[in-house]
């Protein structure tokens, strides 16, 4: 079985970045991930990430992956989902529903899911007029009603991207003010003063309801406009993410009371040879850039890691050899 320094699991910006500096430091470096390109490439617009003033999360994830395949003597991509992660002695096996591969370390960058909205009909009417992403679905709802649960700069972004494209969008958010970035904020209230989009705070959906076959409304806990009813055709989750860290678990990492994998500052799990990065550790800012460059750190800490395992043992195998030189 061919044997890699560095497996790396999840294919978002993180893992491509991290795979990108693990090459440039020589490692033999495996990228496992089903989906290449991770959540960056449900993002309309991408204006934080430095060195580049305006890009699609599309473009950002291809020019990433593009760098890392770059240095293709040492890094491999396969897109697979990996299922299973067992440490074996000083090792670790990493196992998709295809293959088994051997590392001498791995590195988390798995990332988040969606939260999903847990009110009678959201199940129903998943796909139906639920929706997780505005720019993967929304294209279904120009010229229609839609709403987007949630009060974060990732729900107020959401909101924008319908905007362009719904004849309204509700933002219905639980508590009384959204907590969008200043830039977003401003570009949310410049749609609210346009009558593309509306605000409605200190409110829950409740409820999701339909024909059977599409959504036609939610139920609110708190009236709007008399009535606890709002019609829409289409209503995009955007509520939290939950860190995928399950298969972290099985190999012992530590993780924190939201699931979140515990690293130092240099990007070390409490399992010696294991390390984490991007949205799936416990750092409070997540960012696609801050997600980099733990992934770089993970990357520089994994070459000190292998090269100190090298030279243990290559100390065990010389001093094995001085002893049977002596008794001849």
């Amino acid at each position: 079985m061919l044997m890699f320094d560095c497996i790396i699991i999840g294919g978002g910006c993180t893992g491509l970045a991290t795979a990108m500096y693990a090459g440039r430091l020589g490692l033999k470096t495996l990228l496992l991930a089903g989906n290449i390109g991770g959540t960056i490439t449900t993002t309309d617009n991408v204006e934080n990430y430095p060195g580049f003033i305006r890009l699609t999360g599309q473009e950002l994830a291809d020019k990433l992956r593009e760098h890392a395949e770059d240095y293709k003597e040492f890094v491999t991509i396969v897109k697979d989902f990996a299922t299973d992660v067992k440490k074996v002695d000083n090792l670790f096996s990493v196992c998709t529903k295809n293959n088994c591969y051997m590392g001498k370390t791995v590195i988390f960058a798995t990332g988040t899911k969606s939260r999903e909205l847990d009110v009678p009909g959201s199940n129903q009417y998943k796909n139906k007029g639920v929706h997780y992403c505005a720019l993967c679905d929304g294209y279904f709802y120009k010229g229609k009603i839609t709403a987007v649960v949630g009060g974060s700069d990732s729900a107020a972004k959401e909101a924008l991207v319908l905007a362009q494209l719904s004849k309204k969008v509700y933002i219905i958010y639980r508590r009384e003010k959204i907590r969008a970035e200043p830039v977003n904020a401003k570009r949310v209230e410049e749609m609210v003063k346009k009558g593309k989009i509306e605000i409605i705070t200190n409110t829950n959906v409740v409820e999701i309801k339909g024909d059977g076959s599409k959504v036609t409304s939610v139920v609110l806990d708190n009236p709007y406009k008399e009535s606890k009813a709002l019609p829409l055709d289409g209503l995009f989750i955007s509520i939290g993410l939950i860190p995928l860290s399950d298969l972290a678990k099985k190999v012992g990492v530590a993780i924190n009371e939201k699931d979140e994998i515990i690293i130092d500052k240099e990007s070390k799990t409490n399992v010696a040879g294991v390390y984490a990065a991007g949205d799936v550790a416990d750092t409070k800012f997540k960012q696609a850039i801050t997600g980099v460059a733990e992934g770089v750190a993970a990357a520089y800490e994994v070459y000190e890691y292998v090269n100190k395992q090298s030279v243990s043992q290559q100390s065990r195998e010389t001093g094995k050899g001085k002893k049977k030189s002596k008794k001849k």
